[in-house]
């Protein structure tokens, strides 16, 4: 089942991945250590929502902005990304769109003291979402926290070799819609 905090949940881990492996290592003394612009194009499926196939096809624009803080050695990230996911219902044609804009920080690293960092992420923004015919009628004006634990292979000031450890990915605070069923919502608002 696909609910509005699963796919903020996938979005965010989106970001994480990719901000993660779109990393080119600076010397340790250069404060910034990323500035990057990049949009990605995807495709979804067919997949299963609770009996209802469907698909998702989206364009997500990502600005990533990797600084280190204080004496952490660590880099915080700070990550603005907007776009549009539309899914359509394969048994009617209809489509559930969702726009989406969304500012989100590293809100605190913890070293786990075993070659590991957990890192909390908090993200604020808007999300609406359209029916079949252009409609507005859904909008989560929350924010949502997050966390996850990164391998970062001996060098923590140099991101570019971090990997996420598996299954590690967990959300802290659903935005404002966590009940919603979002397969639901694409039956009720794709099917005429």
């Amino acid at each position: 089942m696909r609910t509005a905090a699963t796919i903020a949940a996938t979005i965010a881990a989106t970001i994480a991945a990719v901000a993660a492996a779109a990393v080119t290592a600076l010397p340790a003394d250069a404060r910034p250590i990323e500035n990057a612009h990049f949009v990605n194009e995807f495709t979804d499926g067919p997949y299963d929502c609770d009996g209802t196939p469907a698909v998702d096809e989206g364009t997500v624009r990502f600005h990533v902005l990797g600084n280190v803080r204080g004496s952490s050695p660590f880099p915080f990230y700070v990550e603005n990304v907007n776009g549009t996911v539309v899914t359509t219902n394969l048994d009617t044609g209809g489509t559930f769109t969702r726009k989406f804009a969304d500012s989100g920080r590293d809100h605190k690293i913890v070293d786990n003291g075993d070659g590991t960092i957990t890192i909390t992420s908090h993200a604020q923004g808007v999300v609406r979402y359209y029916d079949q015919f252009g409609r507005f009628v859904l909008k989560d004006p929350g924010s949502l926290w997050t966390s996850f634990t990164l391998d970062y292979h001996g060098t923590p000031s140099d991101p570019s070799d971090d990997t996420e450890v598996p299954d590690s990915f967990r959300v802290l605070r659903p935005s404002k819609l966590p009940d919603r069923d979002f397969c639901a919502d694409l039956r009720q608002f794709t099917t005429p």
